[in-house]
């Protein structure tokens, strides 16, 4: 098994993609949807996807976990996205932390959306990414495509639920 620095360089040496992602929700909660778009060599991907009635920050987080599971192999990935709650939970260390202290933010409350948290820690870990926060709707061509993704997906008919919004699991 390689160790970290080993991981890292096998990294270096992989794919470089590029991931814009936004979430969005009409009435939060309410029905809600998410985008992606991703950059590799010149060719470009638009992934999406809609739920009857989630939240937005729920959509901010899976718009960064498919576009990461989408990938095939083990790349250098910078994901671009207008969410702060999804930036600094993973970049400022505070998702790991969660994790770590099952799922509590501090010693009363709970960590919000840990399901997904925990499938987007899963996912970070197989590449080599870097977070970076835009502002929303400033223009940026990523952001702005991501946004029209995740909006028309919240816009589409018969949405299947959020099973991890509607009937979460049950905490110890």
């Amino acid at each position: 098994m390689a160790d970290k620095a080993g991981e890292k360089n096998a990294a270096s040496n992989g794919k470089q993609v590029t991931i814009h992602t936004d979430g969005s929700c009409l009435g939060n909660p309410g029905p809600g949807g998410y985008g992606a778009v991703l950059e590799h060599n010149g060719r470009e991907r638009e992934l999406s996807g809609g739920f009857r009635r989630t939240t937005n920050n729920r959509m901010e987080i899976l718009a960064v976990i498919v576009g990461l599971e989408t990938l095939k192999e083990r790349c250098r990935v910078t994901v671009y996205s207008d969410s702060r709650y999804v930036v600094d939970a993973i970049e400022k260390g505070w998702a790991v932390k969660w994790r770590a202290n099952g799922w509590m933010r501090n010693k009363r409350e709970r960590a919000v959306n840990p399901d997904l948290w925990e499938r987007l820690l899963k996912a970070l870990a197989r590449h080599d990414t870097e977070l970076k926060w835009v502002r929303g709707h400033a223009g940026n061509p990523g952001n702005v495509r991501a946004d029209k993704l995740a909006v028309a997906a919240a816009n589409g008919h018969n949405l299947p639920p959020d099973e991890g919004f509607e009937k979460p699991p049950r905490m110890l």
